[in-house]
């Protein structure tokens, strides 16, 4: 497949990405980050973009008039037209702010079923906040996040471990110097007949629970001396800390938006980072309806992935190209190509054909 950057109403760009049977449920990944309906507009000035609506100055990259239900009915339509297009193993992020999110996750159980719900993510967008106000100060956004199906593409994200870490969860030290913890090799649960309910080395699990493993593991990794002895005779497995990969990534991320950035609500490429390398396999197609400044175009493309991205407005357009063109080609990494779609002058050009088949190429680099 080949990337596409499309410029148009995204509704009637998800039509005609639909309409080609190629594309239709082989998403493997969607990030969105649509409006918030703040009922104000976004502006750039000089060059450097408001990151508050309603600034007085400048141009309007893009208005936020849409409220309320008309908001929900906004959203709903077209992540309809999202679910088709997202492969059985896909997976969609939702990026979204406090006021509206809650109503648009009800709207999510319903399209995408409830039993599809993997998390609602805590995004911390900025430093703490000393304005006055009737309420606490809000420093997070919410990033809703489905699945197709029970089983989408996942690779388990890990962060290293700090200094700080290291100490507090890996306290003790071995002769050799490595620091390490120990866990209970038993576990909940009674098992009656089974391999982890025998005796290992004349000990039986204690009442109601069960061995992790089998005896003859155990006897291994006592053999091996990774089983730690108490003084009163209890077993415990040794972790070592140079032996694990890092700490599992848990759902509130600190992802702060840039200060001076170049396109209004531009995302930390950090974060897109992480959602792809976790929810798609390199060759996979990642899609951004509200593509912005190209922030999750550029980062599925440094990681290999395919990508369409559909904007509305002039100045997403531009930003996404220039974004696009920071991409330096090595031995690792292409120039981006992709084909260029304007879906109303393709449209004004030809009504009998659909605008997906019209397509102009631009090579950037």
């Amino acid at each position: 497949m080949q990337n596409m950057l499309i410029k148009g109403d995204n509704i009637k760009g998800l039509d005609c990405l639909l309409k080609n049977k190629r594309l239709k449920g082989e998403i493997d990944l969607i990030y969105i980050d649509p409006p918030f309906a703040t009922n104000g507009d976004f502006t750039i000035t000089d060059g450097r973009a408001s990151t508050v609506s309603n600034s007085k100055k400048g141009n309007i990259a893009y208005s936020d008039k849409v409220v309320g239900k008309e908001f929900i009915e906004f959203l709903g339509k077209r992540l309809i037209l999202l679910k088709d297009l997202l492969s059985e193993q896909g997976s969609i992020y939702l990026h979204i702010d406090y006021k509206i999110g809650h109503y648009v996750k009800i709207m999510m159980d319903e399209i995408f079923g409830i039993e599809n719900f993997r998390n609602d993510i805590t995004r911390i967008k900025c430093n703490p906040k000393n304005f006055n106000r009737l309420g606490y100060s809000n420093i997070k956004y919410l990033i809703l996040f489905y699945a197709k199906s029970s089983k989408p593409i996942w690779h388990e994200p890990r962060s290293k471990y700090t200094e700080k870490d290291f100490e507090k969860l890996f306290p003790k030290i071995d002769k050799q110097g490595r620091r390490y913890t120990t866990v209970p090799i038993h576990a909940p649960g009674e098992t009656e007949n089974g391999k982890s309910s025998q005796p290992f080395k004349g000990i039986l699990p204690p009442k109601g629970r069960h061995w992790r493993t089998d005896v003859e593991t155990l006897k291994k990794w006592d053999e091996e001396g990774n089983i730690e002895w108490s003084s009163t005779g209890n077993p415990r497995k040794i972790i070592f800390a140079d032996e694990r990969k890092g700490k599992r990534v848990q759902d509130i991320w600190e992802y702060k938006d840039s200060q001076y950035p170049t396109y209004p609500t531009e995302k930390n490429s950090g974060l897109l980072n992480l959602i792809i390398r976790t929810s798609s396999n390199p060759e996979s197609i990642v899609l951004d309806c509200f593509c912005g400044s190209g922030t999750t175009l550029k980062a599925a493309h440094l990681l290999g992935r395919k990508w369409i991205g559909i904007g509305h407005s002039d100045y997403a357009i531009k930003a996404t190209v220039e974004k696009l063109e920071t991409i330096k080609e090595d031995l690792f990494i292409s120039n981006p190509e992709y084909e260029f779609i304007d879906i109303e002058k393709n449209a004004a050009a030809d009504k009998s054909l659909p605008p997906i088949d019209i397509r102009r190429r631009f090579i950037t680099g």
